[in-house]
Protein backbone atom coordinates (compact mmCIF):
# COMPACT_ATOMS: atom_id res chain seq x y z
CA UNK A 1 0.00 0.00 0.00
CA UNK A 2 1.42 3.62 -0.65
CA UNK A 3 0.49 6.23 1.28
CA UNK A 4 1.40 10.27 -0.32
CA UNK A 5 0.22 12.91 1.90
CA UNK A 6 -2.15 14.23 -1.30
CA UNK A 7 -3.54 11.10 -1.13
CA UNK A 8 -4.55 11.25 2.66
CA UNK A 9 -6.26 14.08 3.22
CA UNK A 10 -9.27 14.11 4.35
CA UNK A 11 -11.81 16.03 2.12
CA UNK A 12 -13.18 19.33 3.65
CA UNK A 13 -16.39 18.93 2.09
CA UNK A 14 -17.35 16.00 3.98
CA UNK A 15 -16.07 17.68 7.45
CA UNK A 16 -17.82 20.55 6.64
CA UNK A 17 -21.37 18.41 5.62
CA UNK A 18 -20.71 16.60 8.77
CA UNK A 19 -20.32 19.67 11.15
CA UNK A 20 -23.66 20.59 9.58
CA UNK A 21 -25.67 17.99 10.09
CA UNK A 22 -24.14 17.94 13.25
CA UNK A 23 -25.41 21.54 13.78
CA UNK A 24 -29.00 19.90 12.51
CA UNK A 25 -29.77 18.30 15.04
CA UNK A 26 -30.04 20.97 17.20
CA UNK A 27 -33.04 22.09 15.68
CA UNK A 28 -34.21 18.33 15.34
CA UNK A 29 -34.32 18.07 19.04
CA UNK A 30 -35.59 21.74 20.01
CA UNK A 31 -38.51 22.20 17.15
CA UNK A 32 -39.45 18.33 16.50
CA UNK A 33 -43.13 19.97 15.06
CA UNK A 34 -41.97 22.11 12.53
CA UNK A 35 -44.19 22.34 9.85
CA UNK A 36 -42.25 20.56 6.53
CA UNK A 37 -40.42 18.68 9.08
CA UNK A 38 -41.71 15.40 7.35
CA UNK A 39 -40.27 16.56 3.78
CA UNK A 40 -36.77 17.84 5.34
CA UNK A 41 -36.40 14.76 6.94
CA UNK A 42 -36.74 12.58 3.90
CA UNK A 43 -34.61 15.45 1.71
CA UNK A 44 -32.05 15.46 4.35
CA UNK A 45 -32.03 11.16 4.95
CA UNK A 46 -31.68 11.26 0.81
CA UNK A 47 -28.65 13.17 1.09
CA UNK A 48 -26.92 11.56 3.74
CA UNK A 49 -27.65 8.42 1.30
CA UNK A 50 -26.83 9.82 -1.77
CA UNK A 51 -22.67 9.51 -1.37
CA UNK A 52 -22.16 5.87 -0.34
CA UNK A 53 -24.56 4.75 -2.86
CA UNK A 54 -22.98 6.44 -5.85
CA UNK A 55 -19.72 5.03 -4.22
CA UNK A 56 -21.13 1.95 -4.51
CA UNK A 57 -22.37 2.29 -7.87
CA UNK A 58 -18.43 3.15 -9.07
CA UNK A 59 -17.29 0.15 -7.13
CA UNK A 60 -19.29 -2.60 -8.29
CA UNK A 61 -20.55 -1.27 -11.00
CA UNK A 62 -24.66 -0.74 -12.47
CA UNK A 63 -25.50 -4.45 -12.05
CA UNK A 64 -23.68 -4.94 -8.99
CA UNK A 65 -24.42 -2.14 -6.64
CA UNK A 66 -28.30 -2.28 -7.78
CA UNK A 67 -28.25 -6.34 -6.86
CA UNK A 68 -26.63 -5.23 -3.45
CA UNK A 69 -29.31 -2.35 -2.97
CA UNK A 70 -32.41 -4.13 -3.98
CA UNK A 71 -31.38 -7.39 -1.78
CA UNK A 72 -30.41 -5.60 1.53
CA UNK A 73 -33.57 -2.90 1.10
CA UNK A 74 -35.85 -6.04 0.53
CA UNK A 75 -34.20 -7.61 3.58
CA UNK A 76 -34.41 -4.42 5.81
CA UNK A 77 -38.15 -4.66 5.17
CA UNK A 78 -38.17 -8.17 5.67
CA UNK A 79 -36.71 -7.96 9.15
CA UNK A 80 -38.23 -4.56 10.21
CA UNK A 81 -41.34 -6.37 9.51
CA UNK A 82 -41.06 -9.17 11.61
CA UNK A 83 -39.79 -7.38 14.55
CA UNK A 84 -42.51 -5.09 14.84
CA UNK A 85 -45.18 -7.77 14.02
CA UNK A 86 -43.71 -10.83 16.18
CA UNK A 87 -40.53 -8.82 18.66
CA UNK A 88 -38.08 -11.18 16.81
CA UNK A 89 -34.94 -10.50 16.76
CA UNK A 90 -35.36 -7.53 18.60
CA UNK A 91 -38.00 -7.10 21.02
CA UNK A 92 -41.18 -5.47 21.04
CA UNK A 93 -41.06 -2.28 19.54
CA UNK A 94 -43.10 -0.03 16.48
CA UNK A 95 -41.81 2.77 15.04
CA UNK A 96 -43.74 6.08 14.99
CA UNK A 97 -44.92 8.67 12.78
CA UNK A 98 -42.35 10.73 12.78
CA UNK A 99 -40.72 8.88 9.81
CA UNK A 100 -43.34 9.43 7.58
CA UNK A 101 -45.60 6.36 5.47
CA UNK A 102 -45.20 3.12 6.51
CA UNK A 103 -45.22 0.10 4.58
CA UNK A 104 -48.46 -2.12 5.67
CA UNK A 105 -48.14 0.67 8.02
CA UNK A 106 -45.83 -1.21 9.82
CA UNK A 107 -42.32 -0.33 8.71
CA UNK A 108 -41.15 3.46 7.28
CA UNK A 109 -40.49 3.63 3.40
CA UNK A 110 -37.42 5.60 4.45
CA UNK A 111 -35.72 2.48 5.90
CA UNK A 112 -33.31 1.40 3.11
CA UNK A 113 -32.01 5.18 2.98
CA UNK A 114 -31.54 5.78 6.53
CA UNK A 115 -29.93 1.47 6.95
CA UNK A 116 -28.06 0.51 4.08
CA UNK A 117 -25.59 3.47 4.02
CA UNK A 118 -24.75 1.99 7.63
CA UNK A 119 -24.26 -1.33 6.03
CA UNK A 120 -22.43 -0.05 3.64
CA UNK A 121 -19.91 1.95 5.81
CA UNK A 122 -19.30 -0.89 8.14
CA UNK A 123 -18.34 -3.32 5.44
CA UNK A 124 -16.10 -1.16 4.02
CA UNK A 125 -14.34 0.14 7.44
CA UNK A 126 -13.76 -3.27 8.57
CA UNK A 127 -12.27 -4.21 4.89
CA UNK A 128 -9.51 -6.59 5.62
CA UNK A 129 -6.46 -5.37 3.97
CA UNK A 130 -4.62 -7.22 1.32
CA UNK A 131 -5.62 -8.37 -2.48
CA UNK A 132 -7.13 -11.93 -1.34
CA UNK A 133 -8.91 -12.69 1.29
CA UNK A 134 -9.42 -16.13 1.92
CA UNK A 135 -13.23 -17.78 3.77
CA UNK A 136 -11.91 -17.70 7.42
CA UNK A 137 -11.30 -13.65 6.91
CA UNK A 138 -14.60 -13.26 4.92
CA UNK A 139 -16.13 -14.56 7.81
CA UNK A 140 -14.36 -12.48 10.25
CA UNK A 141 -15.13 -9.45 8.14
CA UNK A 142 -18.50 -9.92 8.25
CA UNK A 143 -18.45 -10.43 12.07
CA UNK A 144 -16.58 -7.39 12.60
CA UNK A 145 -18.61 -5.32 9.97
CA UNK A 146 -21.80 -7.14 12.66
CA UNK A 147 -20.19 -5.53 15.51
CA UNK A 148 -19.53 -2.33 14.90
CA UNK A 149 -23.07 -1.63 12.90
CA UNK A 150 -24.72 -2.64 16.69
CA UNK A 151 -21.92 -0.04 17.99
CA UNK A 152 -23.58 2.12 15.54
CA UNK A 153 -26.95 1.52 16.66
CA UNK A 154 -25.81 1.98 20.61
CA UNK A 155 -25.48 5.64 19.70
CA UNK A 156 -28.36 5.79 17.37
CA UNK A 157 -31.16 3.70 18.63
CA UNK A 158 -31.88 6.20 22.03
CA UNK A 159 -31.46 9.59 20.28
CA UNK A 160 -33.94 7.81 17.97
CA UNK A 161 -36.37 6.60 20.31
CA UNK A 162 -35.90 10.14 22.07
CA UNK A 163 -37.81 11.99 18.77
CA UNK A 164 -40.41 9.22 18.83
CA UNK A 165 -38.94 7.55 15.67
CA UNK A 166 -39.18 4.11 17.38
CA UNK A 167 -41.27 3.16 20.49
CA UNK A 168 -39.80 0.20 23.38
CA UNK A 169 -43.16 -0.38 25.08
CA UNK A 170 -41.67 -2.39 27.74
CA UNK A 171 -38.68 -0.13 27.76
CA UNK A 172 -35.30 -1.29 28.60
CA UNK A 173 -32.00 -0.79 30.59
CA UNK A 174 -29.75 1.23 28.40
CA UNK A 175 -31.73 4.39 27.97
CA UNK A 176 -35.22 3.02 27.12
CA UNK A 177 -33.70 0.81 24.79
CA UNK A 178 -33.77 -2.87 25.92
CA UNK A 179 -30.54 -5.64 25.39
CA UNK A 180 -32.63 -7.52 23.18
CA UNK A 181 -32.20 -5.05 20.69
CA UNK A 182 -28.73 -5.02 20.34
CA UNK A 183 -28.20 -8.90 19.95
CA UNK A 184 -31.31 -8.64 17.14
CA UNK A 185 -28.74 -6.18 15.37
CA UNK A 186 -25.81 -8.43 15.77
CA UNK A 187 -27.94 -11.19 13.80
CA UNK A 188 -29.39 -9.16 11.29
CA UNK A 189 -26.24 -6.89 11.13
CA UNK A 190 -24.40 -10.56 10.62
CA UNK A 191 -26.93 -11.42 7.72
CA UNK A 192 -26.87 -7.98 5.95
CA UNK A 193 -22.90 -8.03 6.10
CA UNK A 194 -23.04 -11.87 4.08
CA UNK A 195 -25.56 -10.14 1.60
CA UNK A 196 -23.80 -7.32 0.73
CA UNK A 197 -20.70 -9.44 -0.13
CA UNK A 198 -22.41 -11.81 -1.59
CA UNK A 199 -22.69 -9.66 -4.32
CA UNK A 200 -19.84 -8.70 -6.24
CA UNK A 201 -17.95 -11.32 -3.89
CA UNK A 202 -14.41 -11.53 -6.26
CA UNK A 203 -14.54 -7.28 -6.09
CA UNK A 204 -14.81 -7.08 -2.43
CA UNK A 205 -11.44 -8.43 -0.93
CA UNK A 206 -10.28 -7.90 -4.32
CA UNK A 207 -10.03 -4.31 -4.72
CA UNK A 208 -10.09 -1.90 -1.60
CA UNK A 209 -12.97 -0.58 -1.23
CA UNK A 210 -13.14 2.95 -2.13
CA UNK A 211 -13.21 5.68 0.77
CA UNK A 212 -16.69 7.22 -0.38
CA UNK A 213 -18.54 3.93 0.81
CA UNK A 214 -17.57 5.68 4.31
CA UNK A 215 -19.16 8.68 3.69
CA UNK A 216 -22.80 8.56 4.33
CA UNK A 217 -22.11 6.42 7.45
CA UNK A 218 -19.99 9.33 8.58
CA UNK A 219 -22.44 12.39 8.01
CA UNK A 220 -25.14 9.49 9.80
CA UNK A 221 -23.00 9.13 12.66
CA UNK A 222 -22.14 13.07 13.26
CA UNK A 223 -26.27 13.84 12.87
CA UNK A 224 -26.95 11.20 15.61
CA UNK A 225 -24.08 12.05 17.70
CA UNK A 226 -25.60 15.90 17.82
CA UNK A 227 -29.35 14.24 18.57
CA UNK A 228 -27.31 12.50 21.77
CA UNK A 229 -26.00 15.26 22.81
CA UNK A 230 -28.45 18.20 22.51
CA UNK A 231 -31.00 15.49 24.29
CA UNK A 232 -28.78 15.06 27.02
CA UNK A 233 -28.15 11.74 26.12
CA UNK A 234 -24.19 11.77 27.08
CA UNK A 235 -22.89 8.14 27.09
CA UNK A 236 -24.50 7.76 22.99
CA UNK A 237 -23.06 11.23 22.35
CA UNK A 238 -19.62 9.93 23.31
CA UNK A 239 -19.77 6.31 21.60
CA UNK A 240 -21.28 8.44 18.20
CA UNK A 241 -18.06 10.68 18.63
CA UNK A 242 -15.86 7.86 19.19
CA UNK A 243 -17.22 6.06 15.98
CA UNK A 244 -17.20 9.08 13.81
CA UNK A 245 -13.16 9.08 14.49
CA UNK A 246 -12.72 5.84 13.87
CA UNK A 247 -14.55 5.85 10.49
CA UNK A 248 -12.82 9.05 10.02
CA UNK A 249 -9.26 7.25 10.55
CA UNK A 250 -10.23 4.43 8.44
CA UNK A 251 -11.68 6.16 5.22
CA UNK A 252 -7.91 7.82 5.24
CA UNK A 253 -6.65 4.44 4.88
CA UNK A 254 -8.72 3.61 2.54
CA UNK A 255 -7.74 7.00 0.44
CA UNK A 256 -4.25 6.68 1.20
CA UNK A 257 -4.29 3.91 -1.61
CA UNK A 258 -2.80 5.34 -4.93
CA UNK A 259 -5.70 5.76 -7.53
CA UNK A 260 -2.96 4.38 -9.67
CA UNK A 261 -2.86 1.11 -7.70
CA UNK A 262 -6.40 1.27 -7.60
CA UNK A 263 -7.04 1.15 -11.29
CA UNK A 264 -4.83 -1.46 -11.58
CA UNK A 265 -6.68 -3.79 -9.31
CA UNK A 266 -9.60 -3.39 -10.91
CA UNK A 267 -7.46 -3.88 -14.26
CA UNK A 268 -6.67 -7.39 -13.08
CA UNK A 269 -10.25 -7.77 -11.59
CA UNK A 270 -11.74 -7.10 -15.18
CA UNK A 271 -9.46 -9.39 -16.94
CA UNK A 272 -10.09 -11.95 -14.23
CA UNK A 273 -13.69 -11.52 -15.03
CA UNK A 274 -13.33 -11.72 -18.67
CA UNK A 275 -11.46 -14.89 -18.30
CA UNK A 276 -13.92 -16.63 -16.22
CA UNK A 277 -16.84 -15.55 -18.55
CA UNK A 278 -14.74 -16.60 -21.60
CA UNK A 279 -13.64 -20.24 -19.62
CA UNK A 280 -17.65 -20.54 -18.79
CA UNK A 281 -18.67 -19.89 -22.77
CA UNK A 282 -16.29 -22.30 -23.78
Amino acid sequence: MYVTPQHSRLPRLLLAVSVLFFGAAYFTVRFPDTPGAGIASFVSTFLIALPSFVALWRYLGPKGATLSLLSLSAFGYAIETTGVVTGFPYGPFYYGDSLGPKVAGLVPYLLPLSWVPLVLGAVAATAPEGKAVPLRRRVLWVLFAAVLLTLGDGALDPGAASLGFWVWPEGGPYYGVPISNYLGWLFSSTLAAAILLAFGRRRWGSVSPPPGLLDSALIAVAFWAGVDLFSGLLFPAALGAALFFYLLGRRARLASVKPAVAAGDGARYKGVEDGDERRTNT
